[in-house]
């Protein structure tokens, strides 16, 4: 994949909730597009929007208004199932909270998702090449509680590049890690994106991981700036 085609494309995209009767927006007339191997950092307070704005990227949430299109395909004119098989087969998933099965190992977690994508032919390789990519070839047989937070959240990296998507969406990936750990996490998705070619969205409410991306924007109460 050219290092500069366009993968992802937000054109006006609108997104509101009711809570306690009220209208909440979520995202307020938010446009932006990436390139494979964009490294996107997403910052700002928590209820900005961040978290929303994944969740439409991924096909989570539909918006109210506007126009996604995922190189090229428009999310809006997929159905349900459609939707799924996409995140299933193109769009890895990270989350501040790992989401690993806890009564599964290292390697079926990651295992899991070849599996859902019915990409488990040739399996065996892709894992034990994501683990040693991730520096965890030697807990492939550990349980999550056996882990440390940084491990867990290495071991979920793996899962989520497991598919081989085209984009890793990646929300408070360091939030739970301290210091130490949340930098090895930042550089192994840095190197992700190069080397797999991957365009990454990281949502953060730290300002200084916007050093990190070549892509940043600003989001506030549901309007996009972009800063770099």
């Amino acid at each position: 994949m050219n290092a500069y085609e366009n993968v992802i494309r937000l054109t006006n995209v609108c997104k509101s909730y009711s809570a306690g009767g009220q209208k909440i927006i979520g995202l307020d007339d938010v446009s932006l597009e990436l390139n494979a191997g964009d490294f996107a950092v997403l910052m700002g307070p928590s209820g900005g929007g961040k978290t929303t704005l994944l969740n439409c990227i991924g096909g989570l949430d539909q918006p109210d208004q506007g126009e996604i299109t995922i190189r090229g395909y428009s999310l809006s004119g997929m159905n349900d199932k459609e939707r799924t098989q996409l995140r299933r087969t193109e769009i890895g998933f990270v989350f501040q909270f790992f989401n690993l099965l806890p009564t599964l190992t290292v390697w079926e977690n990651i295992e899991l998702p070849l599996l859902l994508a019915d990409k488990a032919e040739g399996g065996q390789e892709r894992i034990s090449e994501l683990l040693d990519y991730v520096g965890l070839l030697d807990r492939a047989n550990s349980f999550p509680a056996e882990l440390s937070g940084g491990q867990m959240q290495r071991v979920a990296i793996a899962r989520a590049l497991a598919p081989k998507p085209f984009a890793l969406l990646a929300d408070e990936p360091t939030g739970n890690l301290d210091s130490e750990n949340g930098t090895r996490i930042l550089d192994l998705m840095k190197q992700a994106a190069a080397d797999f070619g991957a365009t990454v969205i990281l949502a953060t409410h730290n300002p200084q991981i916007m050093e990190h991306g070549n892509r940043c924007w600003e989001i506030r109460d549901g309007r996009l700036s972009s800063t770099r």
